[in-house]
């Protein structure tokens, strides 16, 4: 798909625009891009304006700086929007992608329709997640990216799926990962905090959706939060990449809460 580029005040952030109408914005997940969503995209953008960036360190867009925080990529998030003179958008977020959605909420409600955490949660690292993210940062100083992309890739889709063609595809979009991007991005994610008190407050639509069979994000960390303005959707035989394991049913779960 045609990617455009967009020069802002401290990134350059590579992103696909397709569709007419009301916006939407399909955030990725760690070591991937606006390719994960290459599955969905035309679904939706034929009610849909669909916007899809590349993260910062991700794809084509210029690397995160240093000590930067999750909030900071939640404000690169704000001044894409007004670059692209958005007032109000529904966001989805994947993964990583869930935690930027979150900060975003809690920074800049006003600027949300509604909002969507794609197996994603709203609770922080636990301990020993920290020490495996640090553990990862390691790996991508000693040995490369590759090495950070082969072990983690096939952990994202469910056992069944380890042998399917798009598990390869997947780990060729996390190869294009800047390392020092994913360093850096390793380190955002690790100092996240909890957000669930979001949830928990937020009068916006939420779309909470979670793998049947995601070995990253169980369902309970997914499914925090219960509340009449919050639905639970489980996507079935998905794992955390459901956008290319069950892209059907996920696109069906996203255009029925767009459309309510």
């Amino acid at each position: 798909m045609e990617t455009n580029q967009l020069n802002l005040q401290n990134c350059s952030i590579a992103y696909i625009d397709k569709g007419e109408g009301q916006p939407i914005i399909l955030l990725h997940g760690f070591c991937g891009s606006s390719s994960y969503w290459e599955n969905v995209i035309s679904e939706l953008a034929l009610n849909y304006r669909v916007i899809v960036p590349d993260l910062p360190g991700h794809g084509q867009s210029t690397v995160l700086q240093d000590n930067a925080s999750i909030e900071d990529i939640a404000e690169i998030m704000k001044e894409f929007l007004d670059s692209l003179k958005l007032d109000q958008v529904t966001m989805f977020g994947h993964s990583l992608g869930g935690y930027i959605t979150l900060a975003f909420a809690e920074k800049f409600s006003s600027r949300l329709a509604g909002f969507s955490l794609v197996h994603s949660t709203a609770f922080p690292d636990t301990e020993e997640a920290k020490k495996g993210r640090m553990a990862n940062v390691e790996k991508v100083k000693q040995k490369g990216i590759r090495s950070l992309i082969d072990g983690l890739v096939p952990k994202l889709f469910s056992p069944e799926h380890s042998q399917e063609p798009y598990v390869e595809i997947a780990k060729e979009i996390g190869y294009l990962t800047a390392p020092q991007g994913a360093i850096n991005t390793l380190i955002v994610m690790k100092n996240r905090p909890d957000r669930n008190q979001i949830l928990h407050e937020t009068e916006l639509p939420v779309l909470l959706i979670a793998g049947e069979k995601d070995q990253i994000i169980p369902q309970e960390k997914s499914f925090s939060v219960s509340k009449s303005n919050i639905k639970h959707s489980l996507i079935h035989n998905a794992g955390h990449m459901s956008m290319y394991e069950n892209p059907a049913m996920l696109i069906s779960e996203m255009n029925e809460f767009l459309s309510s």
